[in-house]
């Protein structure tokens, strides 16, 4: 896939081609498109990397340059993200702050929050996990049962957190907390950042199909945090959630979908090796889920050209998510029936190889982000205008 943004960017778009092509070398470059939302894979080489590209300045290329940013615009950062993403490089381990925490804060953080953390992450020096979904409170995320109790100049946070990526590696969380016990839904809750470096916060890895453990539950019995570690305004903690979630759903689909290219190029690659596009009903199947990778790159140009004319992406944003992830889901059953019994055979403990590691991790993708379910009824509701699903 090759796109021109435009004369205004091709000299920037040049600059991240030629850093890229002279720090993506040595050890980053035998780690090419290693790790994922979901795969905690070569985690210190990622950290490693991380560290390469803020030294050069390419963390945060749209942050303002007080909080050491570079201060550009929309469009270089979709180059930039564009760029790094055609040469295959190493899915960056900050993700959950560069793409989720840092916007939320440049949007609806304090003076002394923005000060205090932005320029921390772009320098590598704080990991954050995301305190969102709980046993009871995944998809229907207003359900959350995790409480905050102001006491003096602090909160007291108790509750269980599920599902937190790369939660074992965090220095801080970004947590939803119910802040008034006699509110229900929707109302009295409140988003804190509380450190994990405390008593009262304990973190148990998770493994997943994979072998990996790049999510984790986390426990936390009165930890405490300080009274101006509120994002936003007490109580409205819900209104804060969904602006991160609206940047998670808005701005993370292009690389994923130039990943998903190149697994349906191989796909093709390992049909012709096996013979398979002698048979119509495979060719078939291959051919759409080669049609598939073209409807998202459609899909996604259309997000951009509306995020760049200042315009709030309209449906094909809802349904984006959706559709990627049900048929990336597709797209690795079938390279796993073409492998054939070589699919199915994993390595010494229990090593997988690419295809593997890409079909198995797939499965969580239809759950993580908003599950296909929730993703339905928001299409249903607010795109089609159909009643809302009855509540019991």
């Amino acid at each position: 896939m090759e796109l021109d943004f435009g004369p205004a960017v091709r000299d920037f778009r040049d600059e991240v081609r030629q850093w890229l092509a002279d720090h993506l070398v040595g050890e980053f470059a035998e780690h090419r498109g290693v790790g994922g939302p979901t795969d905690g894979a070569a985690w210190e080489i990622r950290l490693a990397w991380d560290r390469e590209l803020s030294a050069g300045g390419w963390l945060g290329v749209g942050w303002p340059r007080e909080y050491g940013g570079r201060g550009l615009g929309l469009l270089e950062e979709i180059v930039f993200e564009y760029e790094y993403a055609r040469v295959n490089a190493p899915y960056r381990a900050t993700v959950n702050a560069l793409d989720l925490l840092g916007p939320m804060l440049l949007a609806m953080g304090s003076e002394a929050q923005k000060k205090r953390f932005l320029p921390q992450i772009l320098a590598v020096e704080e990991l954050w996990g995301q305190g969102f979904s709980e046993p009871g409170a995944g998809s229907d995320l207003a359900s959350v049962r995790t409480r905050a109790e102001r006491d003096g100049d602090e909160w007291v946070v108790s509750g269980q957190k599920v599902w937190t990526s790369f939660g074992i590696h965090a220095d801080w969380l970004y947590v939803l907390t119910r802040t008034d016990p006699q509110s229900a839904r929707h109302k009295g809750l409140s988003l804190l950042l509380v450190p994990t470096d405390q008593p009262g916060v304990e973190i148990r890895p998770i493994r997943n199909l994979a072998g990996q453990d790049e999510f984790a539950e986390v426990f936390l019995s009165d930890a405490r945090t300080g009274a101006d570690m509120v994002v936003g305004e007490v109580g409205q903690g819900w209104r804060t959630a969904m602006a991160t979630l609206g940047i998670e759903r808005g701005t993370t689909l292009l690389p994923q979908q130039l990943t998903f290219e190149r697994e349906a190029e191989a796909l093709i690659d390992l049909a012709r090796e096996r013979g398979a596009l002698d048979d119509p009903m495979l060719r078939r199947r291959i051919v759409d889920a080669w049609i598939s990778v073209r409807i998202m790159r459609t899909t996604n140009l259309r997000t951009i050209a509306e995020l760049t004319a200042g315009r709030t992406p309209g449906a094909q944003a809802t349904t984006a998510k959706l559709y990627a992830s049900t048929r990336h889901q597709q797209l690795g059953q079938l390279a796993t029936e073409l492998a054939g019994p070589a699919g199915q055979i994993v390595g010494e403990d229990y090593g997988l190889d690419t295809r593997q590691r890409s079909f198995l991790l797939s499965l969580a993708e239809t759950i993580y982000g908003g599950s296909s379910e929730i993703q339905r009824n928001i299409i249903g509701e607010q795109v089609l205008g159909l009643p809302k699903e009855p509540r019991p």
